[in-house]
């Protein structure tokens, strides 16, 4: 007998509004065939899409930064599948501010081996949302402190996912180039909370991407942009799966990732 449970989608809604990773290619829909075509009674709608792989909800595969990493089809769907929590950090966290592991675990019960979805608030800036704001989504979020990814490691997490634009903070992205006068905003906040500037706080050589180039190369990958029902696992603890294609050239995949509660 199926045991009862309940569904979350954690999923955003994935459109050819959905903006992707700055300077990736957005999703593309076509229709190459519709059913005012019809021939001989075969009349039918058909679509040709064209996307690069980091638009909406989406899983880093290790191939993403690592030569010899594994793609998406290569790694078993079973690494994408099990128990884990969903911690709710909105209320400590704002513009590019740093969340630590001290933060997530006094809020909610984080296991070794976990699959980890961090809530920070900011899939309501979502391309989608009443508060919708691209740059605030993308540039502005919360990243982790410096210690996180060591913490990560050891906690053997199956995967991280995060509702913004990035797990590694942005100011630790090329984004910082880009965005200078963003940056400088950001600086001063850590300047003034932390007495050091932003290079002295994170050095460019060990925190460039850490989360990516540090991670990846161990086998903890992540997924970017999580979002729809999110705010219903607050602090809670759920059997999570993420399926992505099992597609075997690629880097990463946009996916669906759905989270089930026992006994509901």
């Amino acid at each position: 007998m199926i045991p009862k449970f309940k569904m979350y989608d954690l999923t955003q809604r994935l459109s050819i509004h959905t903006p992707p990773w700055p300077s990736y290619m957005p999703l593309q829909v076509q229709y190459f065939k519709r059913i005012a075509g019809a021939h001989m009674g075969q009349g039918a709608n058909g679509q040709i899409i064209k996307t690069s792989n980091h638009v909406g909800t989406h899983i880093d595969g290790e191939i993403h930064f690592v030569a010899n990493g594994r793609t998406i089809g290569d790694t078993p769907l079973d690494e994408f599948c099990g128990e884990g929590v969903v911690v709710d950090i909105s209320k400590d966290v704002e513009d590019y501010s740093l969340y630590t592991p001290e933060m997530l675990t006094k809020r909610a019960d984080i296991r070794k081996g976990d699959i980890l979805i961090i809530n920070t608030g900011y899939h309501r800036y979502g391309w989608d949302q009443k508060e919708a704001d691209e740059v605030r989504y993308m540039v502005k979020h919360p990243g982790p402190s410096p210690e996180f990814h060591k913490w990560a490691l050891s906690m053997k997490f199956k995967w991280i996912g995060v509702d913004c634009g990035s797990a590694d903070h942005p100011m630790n992205t090329i984004l910082r180039q880009w965005h200078p006068k963003l940056f400088q905003e950001a600086e001063a906040r850590l300047k003034k909370k932390y007495k050091k500037s932003w290079d002295e706080f994170f050095p460019y050589e060990e925190y460039y991407q850490v989360m990516h180039l540090k991670l990846f190369p161990k086998g903890l990958i992540h997924a970017e942009n999580l979002g729809g029902d999110i705010d219903k696992l607050n602090n809670k603890r759920a059997w999570i799966g993420l399926f992505p294609w099992r597609a075997i050239e690629l880097e990463s995949c946009i996916s669906r990732i759905v989270a089930f509660e026992f006994g509901k």
